[in-house]
């Protein structure tokens, strides 16, 4: 089990967020401020903006600390529909699925490492660290800002706000030569473009130009750079986690650019590829297309804080392996050499061998494990069209509504539906058959643990469980 949630998190396609450890490991907001908000735009803006350039050095590249407490309010992924009626739930908890870690063992991994007695503090960042993980640190000691700034015609003008965009258009001008000055600070000092800024010592250091058509559902990023003498430092990658939790927050979750050939490589470390997400329909007219640039996009997960992303992901891999560490110290027992053999005995049964089982064996026959991927895919493949198609199948079809069940994902840790399942089995998720029956017996558990036994739900859960794992045993993955 260890091995497989070690896998899991390491994997690029494990949806390992949920709201439950975002509520548990966090307590505050980062404060990204809108100094100055530009008018509403009455209607589309038929405008064009030209590539983002960026130096290749501004993605920076080394980073650790953590605030203390710095999450974004992020909306709450879907929860489930509602029991026949209220449930006390500590008094109709369920047993969870075999082989979840119990939680106070979680607990107590995590004090440990949490403890500043089992990690000594130094100011040296490790070979392994985080882009962003030194820009972190300064922003928690106050070192470095970021705010959200942009000129407006209908409020009075700032004086600061006014020197930072000055500010802005020098740096955009000095690390973007390709671009005409004039050009630069019309787009700075267009009240329908914001610009995120960083600021240290009180001077403006780097920026992100972008424009947001919440109509169109997404924001195009125009100029991106960090000034020269303060490259390589995790800035960039920090500025995008910013920029990324904003829209969030504004409820805009695409980004769209035009990348210059410098640019790409940046863009592409910050999660943007050039599948585009968004319906060519909805930013055709929007924004225009330019020879010898790259347009890029990236969707972003409402569920994920991203100015911690890297410290989650790292902390998650300190707890497995503890986890990992102390299941081994539990099987590093000696046992006595077999002296059977010494009386003449010739052969052994294997389970029979001191020790053996503890370190993970089982006998074979337990269910065959095709090694073949495509036909492993065709078989899981098959399967779940069955299970999808079954008539108690409705409830589990696709992820819980927050309106239909509140408070579901304080009740259910690990959220899982035929929906997702489809998508992981889509995206080659499912490597072995043991990952594939642990998502869909997770479906079952938590629909018991959540509803009443009487419930509807709860019925449907028992005979859908069963009619799964006859398909199964008849595909031959498990004996019957």
């Amino acid at each position: 089990f260890l091995s497989m949630l070690e896998e899991e998190v390491y994997s690029h396609s494990s949806p390992i967020w949920s709201q439950d450890f975002l509520v548990g490991a966090t307590g505050g907001q980062i404060p990204i401020h809108t100094v100055i908000s530009a008018p509403p735009v009455a209607r589309p803006i038929y405008y064009s903006t030209s590539p983002v350039s960026v130096d290749p050095s501004t993605c920076g590249s080394v980073s650790p600390a953590r605030k203390p407490a710095s999450v974004l309010e992020s909306n709450p992924v879907g929860e489930k529909r509602k029991a026949s009626e209220p449930l006390h739930h500590e008094e109709n908890k369920r047993p969870r699925v075999v082989g979840d870690i119990p939680m106070d063992l979680i607990n107590e991994v995590m004090a440990t490492i949490s403890d500043p007695a089992t990690i000594p503090e130094t100011s040296l960042l490790s070979a392994h660290s985080a882009r962003d993980e030194a820009a972190r640190l300064e922003e928690r000691r106050g070192v470095i800002e970021f705010h959200v700034i942009g000129n407006s015609l209908n409020q009075k003008p700032n004086k600061r706000i006014l020197m930072w965009l000055v500010g802005l258009q020098n740096v955009f001008s000095h690390q973007l030569p390709r671009m005409p000055k004039e050009y630069i600070t019309r787009l700075v000092f267009d009240p329908k473009h914001k610009t995120l800024s960083l600021i240290k010592d009180g001077r403006v250091i780097g920026g992100i130009c972008f424009r947001m058509f919440p109509s169109q559902g997404f924001t195009e990023i125009v100029f991106c750079a960090v000034t020269s003498n303060e490259q390589v430092k995790g800035y960039g990658t920090h500025l995008m986690n910013h920029l990324k939790e904003y829209h969030i927050k504004h409820e805009i979750l695409n980004f769209l650019t035009y990348a210059d050939e410098y640019a790409i490589g940046y863009f592409k470390k910050q999660g943007f590829s050039k599948d585009i997400k968004v319906p060519k329909t909805k930013y055709v007219g929007y924004i225009k297309d330019y020879e010898g640039a790259t347009l890029m996009g990236c969707e972003l997960n409402p569920s994920i804080p991203y100015t911690e992303f890297s410290v989650i992901i790292k902390k998650q891999k300190e707890i497995i392996k503890k986890l990992i560490e102390r299941k081994q110290a539990q099987i590093r027992k000696v046992y006595p050499g077999l002296s059977c053999f010494k009386d003449g005995v010739r052969q052994i049964p294997i389970e029979s061998i001191p020790g053996i089982r503890e370190t993970g064996w089982k006998p074979a026959g337990k269910g065959k494990e095709l090694k073949d991927p495509d036909q492993l895919y065709s078989t899981l493949k098959t399967i779940l069209q069955h299970v999808k198609s079954h008539q108690n199948a409705w409830p589990f079809m696709e992820p819980v509504k927050k309106t239909e069940a509140p408070g579901y994902y304080q009740v259910i840790r690990f959220p899982m539906d035929l929906k997702t399942m489809s998508e992981r089995l889509k995206s080659r998720y499912y490597t072995t058959r043991k990952l594939f029956m642990a998502d869909m017996q997770r479906i079952f558990t938590n629909c018991r643990e959540y509803n009443a036994p009487e419930s509807e739900y709860f019925k449907c859960a028992n005979i859908l469980e069963k009619f799964f794992y006859t398909k199964i045993k008849e595909a031959g993955l498990i004996e019957k």
